[in-house]
């Protein structure tokens, strides 16, 4: 045996911003760190720029290897007001026969396989090929517990979560109620539901579990996911749970002068003064509902940031596979703000990446 010879890990990401970045972040610090040999499988949906600029990004940095798997033809096999996380999970369920050829001929013969919780379905695979499988969350650990839980929630509570009157108790973590619980649980008879409770059975097929947080962060959730804890006693767990964070995305060396100026005004302002408005790579909202952030950010008379994209009506995550697709410049933008807004407001606002732009503003008495 080559002593000398590194550990290869193949890191598996489903499509999206949100999924492929923390994937690939991982794989550096890794390669960085450990010196591990990184190959990083990425399941593209073919329709989002961003992804593809992240992708060209990863390919030039030279600190993971990535093979891009297309998306299959899923005609048939889903319906048009199917949710994106119906549509991540039938997606890398179709990339497993591509997935299992890549991981069977790759060389050298990887150890291990870490997955993002939309990849569950491919840990058969590496079972079968004796490599050990581990779980990467790049959510926090409250969200794995919760996760985790589900399929007992499913069991013990009739009807809809969303009709409870007390919150729903998870060992040894916080409750948490009934308006507050994740897209997927809000409808237990859609789809997503059913996929939803899979992933978290899935997890637990795993060799172990990756959780970007650390232990000074959620120290009460993760000791209630480890041995002995009361939710691992509970779901009878028999894997690790590792907090691995804060696992975060380095600033590109060549900033824009967009994102110089933010940074600027930043640093002009008093400590923890501002409010930062983002929802996601993927997250839209209607007019209407844009309309009433944006008079509610003013109300609030603090200082923000506020990463905007053109409003859709329809569901929230309607732009989740097509992120950074068309152009939006400063006057179409400006024209989906409520009428005054402007003028009351001291603000920058400049084309960015992701069909989004960023609006820093600073409340004045009006």
């Amino acid at each position: 045996m080559d002593l000398h010879k590194p550990t290869h890990v193949v890191l598996l990401s489903s499509p999206g911003l949100g999924h492929l970045i923390p994937v690939i972040e991982l794989g550096k610090r890794f390669t960085l760190h450990h010196n591990f040999k990184v190959t990083v499988l990425a399941v593209t949906s073919q329709t989002s720029q961003a992804e593809a600029q992240i992708l060209n990004s990863a390919l030039t940095s030279s600190l993971c290897h990535v093979i891009e798997i297309p998306s299959s033809d899923l005609t048939g096999l889903l319906h048009q007001n199917d949710a994106a996380l119906t549509r991540l999970c039938v997606t890398m369920r179709e990339a497993r026969p591509t997935i299992r050829s890549i991981l069977s001929k790759i060389t050298p013969r990887p150890s291990t396989l870490i997955v993002d919780v939309f990849c569950t379905e491919a840990i058969p695979i590496a079972r079968e090929l004796n490599i050990l499988s581990y779980v990467y969350v790049a959510s926090h650990a409250w969200f794995l517990a919760l996760l985790l839980y589900s399929p007992v929630l499913d069991e013990k509570i009739e009807g809809q979560y969303v009709d409870q009157k007390e919150p729903l108790k998870i060992p040894g973590c916080n409750p948490v109620r009934p308006e507050d619980v994740f897209d997927p649980m809000l409808d237990r008879n859609d789809r997503q539901y059913k996929e939803y409770l899979k992933i978290g059975n899935g997890i637990l097929r795993s060799d172990g579990v990756l959780v970007n947080t650390w232990e000074e962060l959620q120290r009460k959730d993760l000791e209630a996911l480890r041995e002995g804890g009361l939710l691992s006693r509970e779901l009878n767990m028999k894997i690790p749970v590792y907090g691995v964070g804060p696992l975060v995305r380095q600033p590109e060396i060549e900033t824009s002068s967009f994102t110089e100026s933010v940074l600027t005004w930043l640093d002009e302002q008093p400590s923890e003064s501002v409010v930062y408005v983002s929802f996601g790579s993927g997250g839209t909202m209607s007019f209407e509902q844009m309309t009433e952030l944006a008079w509610g950010l003013e109300l609030s008379e603090r200082r923000f940031v506020w990463v905007v994209r053109a409003p859709i009506e329809g569901a929230t995550d309607a732009a989740f596979f097509t992120t950074g697709s068309g152009v939006v410049n400063e006057i179409e933008m400006v024209k989906y703000l409520p009428e005054g807004f402007r003028g009351s407001n001291k603000f920058d606002i400049s084309q960015q990446r992701n069909s989004s732009l960023g609006i820093r503003m600073e409340n004045v008495s009006m």
